[in-house]
Order: C-alpha cells, then structure tokens, then sequence
C-alpha cells in the first residue's frame, strides 16, 4: 500500500494499541492500526486502573469516563485466610496530595479499549483495521514495513515511519523484530472464577481484597460488569499437575471457592478461565524503528494489577515522544530514553512488585508468614509508612521514577 513516512503503525487493538492511536490521533498524526480479532476482545481480565494511570488519562475526560462505567475502590484490604481475620486495610485518601485521583477505578480492560475505540471514529487520521494479523516486519534506514493478512487471506504490505508493537505476550513483532524475552514461567497456572455473590454485604470484604494463606492465596476483587449489581472475581494458584477438565469442572470450582469462602449453599459461577502465568521482560523495548509496549514488552502474574496499568504508562510515554519526534523535529535518541525509562520501570517495580507480592501471601513457613502479616499491620497503621507503601502499590514511585530517568543513566 505505498511507503508513507510520516505514518505510524501499531500492532494490537487492545487498551495499549488503542492508546497509542488516540494519543498520536489527537496531534494529528497518520496511524493505521492491525488487530487480528474481528472485533474487540471481551477479556475479562485486568480492570484495576491505579493512582498513577488515571492521572495520566485526564485528555477528553477519559478518567471521568472509566469511573463512570467501572467502578471507585478507595480501600483495600489484606486478610488471613486460616483465621478469617482483616490483617490490614489501606485508604488511597492518604495519597491526597500526590496523585489527583486517590482511588483504584476498577474498569475492565474491554471498557477501556471501546472507550478509545469509540474515541477514534472521529479521528480521520486513524484507521482501525480489524481481522488484519501482522505476520512479519521488515525495516530499513528510513522505514519499516509490515505484512499483513486481510480478511480473505491476501497479504497486504504497509509501511510507515515507526511500528507499535502492542500485540500482547505472544508478540508476533516481538519475535519477527528478533527481540528476546527474557524471564521465567510460573510452575501454577492461575484460575479466575467470576460469580454474583456480593461478598461485601455478606461478609465485608472491601471491592479489593486479598487473601493469604500457604500455597493457596486469593484475590477477590468486584467489577461493574453490565451494571448493578456487578460481578465479584477471585483468583486463585491452581495445582501443577491437575488436568483442565478437573480443576475447571463444577466439583473443582465449587470445592476450591467454598474452601476460600464457605457458604450453605453453591455459588452461581458466571465466568470460569485458567491460564498460565509469566515474568518476562523483552531485552528492549526499542529496535530501530520498532517500539514494544504493554504484554509485548513486558508481563507479569496479576497480584496488585500491574500490568495493564504498565502497559498503559508505556503508551503514554511514548506516543508523547514519538509525536515530539514526528511534529517537532526532536532527536530519535528520545526512544532509546523511552527503552531506558520504561524498561527500568518494568524490571525494578513492576517485575520486583508483583513477585513480592505473590510470595507475600503464598509464604508457608510460619515464622515467616508471621512477619509478613506483623509487617503489613505496622505499615497499614502507621501513616507515614502506609504512604510509602501505597505510592508504591499505586504505580506513583514507579512513575516518579521513570520521569527521573535521562539517557545519561543509560
């Protein structure tokens, strides 16, 4: 379809992708945008949208807009599942003057994708081209080139200035770009079970909770779903070695929610999903004319709900440089600063957060099970120390750090 300079591709029409094209749509920039769906994907997971994120996304209301259909959560808590006991809650009003939004909005991820999609329509500059799979990336000096097949299979070459690669975990831009991703696969694989039961009218829990308790932790968490009353989803580790069909089956389901939460009756489970669960890191997030950003860049397990959010925060940045770059003349070094600011970011708080946050509530042994929960009631009470602590759970000290960083770091 021609070599046109002055536009910017983007692979993956998710939260990610989807951002990157409104942002840059909005300076008025050429994008065209690959999604191989046929539509917007309906994934249920990732919907807590932090401090830190909200505050980036003020253009057009945008924030006001997630709230509105998701759901506030100032409050979160941590409990012990043997005793039934809350640990420790945390109140984001502590974060008063540090962010503008002292609250989680809890929007799932399809939310926030049609909000942008939504958005688009109007941008001329921005095509959105679904059933459209990038299957390879070919770069020179002065341009790359995607391949892409079309609906009715033909591939179709399209060129621009610069490539986005948001195209998830599986990243076919990632691969054809010859980025490696580096880290590791957790042994468990994660197992979401969605169900109507109000757990904060029947047993308090906040619409942010977590659960610890050796080998078998819990997120529970509430979404608006369609609208009132909402949808409560829990998390759990499900066991190496059990087969799909049993741990998804109506026995399994109900044995491992009643273990958490027991109740009289079964619980209507409205949505079921396992997935596996990874830690990595791509080597770059930058090769040439090929940028990375969200899954494609970086994933992580979901304990504190980092990674749409990290996904989120790379847009941002990003489009921000590339539009510097495109509009104003401004050095392509500022890409490599996009790599150093946001792969450090990934590495040392996202990687490091999500980990200890895991091992916090799955620690075993007692002694050290002991600490972590003596730890997190001592923060929780003292306001100075739960300060810290939520600047770092709400992606605040991540972002300050990144803002910090300049390419004499590198």
């Amino acid at each position: 379809m021609g070599n046109d300079n002055h536009r910017i591709l983007i692979a993956g029409g998710g939260p990610v992708g989807l951002l990157c094209a409104w942002l840059l749509g909005r300076r008025g920039l050429a994008v065209r945008l690959f999604d191989n769906n046929s539509e917007l994907q309906a994934d249920p997971r990732a919907a807590t949208t932090h401090p830190a994120t909200l505050d980036l996304l003020t253009e057009d209301g945008l924030d006001e807009d997630m709230a509105r259909v998701g759901l506030v959560a100032p409050i979160f808590q941590f409990w012990d599942r043997p005793s039934q006991q809350l640990v420790a809650q945390f109140d984001h009003a502590i974060l008063k003057n540090d962010t503008r939004h002292p609250f989680v909005v809890q929007c799932e991820q399809f939310k926030t994708a049609k909000l942008l999609l939504d958005r688009l329509r109007a941008f001329s500059n921005v095509e959105v081209l679904f059933d459209h799979e990038v299957i390879d990336v070919v770069q020179d000096a002065d341009s790359v080139t995607v391949h892409v097949r079309g609906r009715a299979g033909a591939v179709a070459h399209h060129s621009g200035a610069y490539l986005i690669g948001a195209d998830g975990g599986r990243s076919t831009v990632r691969r054809r770009a010859g980025i490696k991703f580096e880290g590791f696969t957790w042994p468990e694989r994660f197992i979401v079970l969605t169900t109507p039961y109000d757990f904060q009218a029947a047993r308090g829990y906040s619409y942010r909770s977590y659960f610890a308790d050796p080998g078998a932790w819990c997120n529970c968490f509430k979404v608006s779903a369609d609208g009132p009353p909402g949808l409560w989803r829990t998390v759990y580790p499900a066991e190496a070695g059990r087969s799909d069909e049993d741990i998804l089956s109506d026995a399994g389901v109900q044995a491992r929610i009643q273990s958490f939460f027991p109740s009289s009756t079964p619980y209507e489970i409205v949505h079921r999903n396992l997935y596996v669960t990874h830690q990595r890191v791509a080597e770059t997030f930058r090769k040439s004319r090929v940028l990375l950003a969200g899954d494609a860049a970086h994933v992580n397990n979901p304990i504190g709900g980092m990674g749409l959010n990290g996904g989120i925060q790379d847009a941002v940045n990003l489009a921000d440089k590339l539009a510097r770059i495109m509009l104003d003349g401004e050095s392509e070094r500022l890409l490599d600063l996009y790599d150093l600011q946001r792969r450090t970011v990934a590495i040392e708080f996202v990687q490091e957060q999500s980990i200890a946050n895991k091992k916090r509530l799955e620690a075993a042994d007692p002694d050290v099970r002991a600490r972590n929960l003596d730890e997190l009631r001592a923060t929780a009470a003292d306001p100075q120390r739960a300060r810290q602590f939520l600047l770092r759970s709400s992606m605040i000290a991540s972002q300050r750090r990144a803002e910090g960083i300049g390419l004499a770091e590198g």
